[in-house]
């Protein structure tokens, strides 16, 4: 049977729900809401191999008057970005006083060569293939493992690469890491966030 998780955010007004099958890697298809910094929905499907490795992310991301698309697949070669735009994202962000996003996607895929795991920002969900692909939910205390992530921002898809570190705090608890960033996450037995301080607690599971 599929899962279905939903969480809350509590950095913002917004939610997220995904209905996903990790019998085998991940299947996963999910919707985000949430009004910072501007009201957007965000849909996406994600496919993880049996190794836990990203193979495919397709998300798009609408607001009122624009709409964005992105869809990041890795190969032998490497990744491919493709992406699609319609309205003016920009121009919404600046009316509410907030910087241009950018350009969606990438120009230089090659820099992603490296990335196994696929980061979709303010999703608690993504924080699972790390944690399931290097097994670090039920591993020892303070084994640390660093990886490079592609980095999906939200809502404008600009795709970076960015150096992550997870470190295991014990069972059912996991430290995130980037840059001067730092979340101790509480996970449950199958690596799922339940709480991502500063972020979205899980509401109910099934």
């Amino acid at each position: 049977m599929p899962k279905s998780l939903f969480w809350a955010r509590t950095d913002t007004a917004g939610s997220e729900h995904v209905v996903l099958n990790d019998r085998q890697g991940l299947a996963a298809q999910g919707v985000a809401l949430a009004v910072d910094p501007i009201p957007y929905t965000c849909r996406y499907r994600l496919t993880v191999d049996a190794d836990w490795a990203t193979s495919r992310l397709e998300a798009e991301v609408e607001g009122a008057g624009w709409a964005r698309s992105v869809r990041l697949e890795r190969g032998g070669d490497g990744w491919q970005v493709r992406t699609g735009e319609e309205g003016d994202l920009d121009a919404a962000l600046q009316a509410a006083g907030h910087p241009p996003g950018g350009l969606p996607g990438t120009d230089e895929p090659e820099r992603l060569i490296e990335a196994l795991d696929v980061d979709l920002g303010g999703s608690p969900l993504f924080n699972t293939l790390p944690v399931r692909r290097l097994g670090l939910g039920r591993a020892p205390a303070d084994l640390a493992r660093q990886i490079t992530a592609a980095w999906v921002l939200v809502p404008s898809l600009v795709v970076v690469p960015v150096e992550q570190v997870y470190t295991s705090l014990g069972p059912g608890r996991v430290r995130f890491a980037s840059g001067t960033f730092t979340a101790d996450l509480d996970v449950d037995p199958e690596g799922f966030v339940v709480r991502y301080p500063g972020l979205a607690e899980r509401i109910g599971s099934r």
